[in-house]
């Protein structure tokens, strides 16, 4: 193990956009520890797997101490784990309200808590949340508070942290997406959904890698929320 060897934290890394991040961060030859509830363990010296719902305010804070057990750092976390619940404001559940907080709000609020923490003491690190382009870009094809309310969060908070830890050689970032073709998606949604970019199309995972690979190699940035929407934050 090499003492100069960055390591990066994922959640939500078990499909979709975290499991590619897990995987780009892999080929670039980072020391990854990714997690979620349902990730399985894996053979790679280089890849902990850690199983855990990000929801629960412990969950988070363990990831980290675990991560610098095994790698002795922490150079970027990438709060990729989110849930999405589209639904009038009024046909909210209390136990919808709970869960997506939960895993939207406080599963950020107490993974970067300990991550930053970690990135303090060698005065260098890189957060980057995954938030939605709904936040700044209502659509009323899509009845979505919980996410402009989480996620909105997200994307304050990143601006937030990054002037008060701009000093520290922490820099905090974001990136929002459309609609991105993942599993979460099933096949016969992809038309409709595409009609709601102005490009026409839906989003690929690689474009989000990419935006989030993007960031880790601009020094000179901090405090950025990237739209990767196919137009979406430019108006309709």
């Amino acid at each position: 193990m090499q003492d100069n060897q960055k390591v990066v934290i994922v959640t939500g890394a078990s499909q979709g956009i975290g499991a590619a991040l897990v995987e780009a961060y892999r080929r670039r030859n980072y020391r990854v520890v990714a997690t979620s509830r349902s990730i399985e363990p894996v053979a790679d010296a280089n890849l902990l797997a850690i199983r855990g719902d990000i929801g629960d305010p412990s969950t988070g804070p363990d990831v980290v101490a675990k991560a610098l057990a095994h790698f002795g750092r922490v150079d970027t976390l990438i709060n990729n784990a989110g849930i999405f619940l589209a639904n009038r404001f009024t046909r909210y559940s209390a136990e919808e309200y709970d869960r997506v907080v939960a895993t939207n709000l406080t599963g950020f609020f107490f993974t970067t808590q300990a991550a930053i923490e970690a990135m303090e003491e060698r005065r260098s690190g890189h957060v980057v949340n995954i938030t939605t382009s709904l936040v700044r870009q209502a659509n009323s094809n899509v009845p979505s508070v919980l996410a402009s309310l989480t996620k909105g969060g997200l994307d304050a908070a990143t601006r937030s942290l990054a002037i008060e830890y701009a000093r520290n050689g922490i820099r905090v970032n974001a990136v929002s997406p459309g609609v991105i073709r993942t599993p979460m998606h099933g096949p016969e949604t992809h038309e409709a959904l595409a009609a709601l970019h102005p490009v026409g199309r839906l989003g690929e995972v690689s474009d989000i890698v990419g935006a989030v690979l993007y960031l880790e190699d601009a020094p000179f940035v901090t405090g950025e929320t990237l739209h990767v929407d196919g137009g979406q934050s430019a108006g309709h």
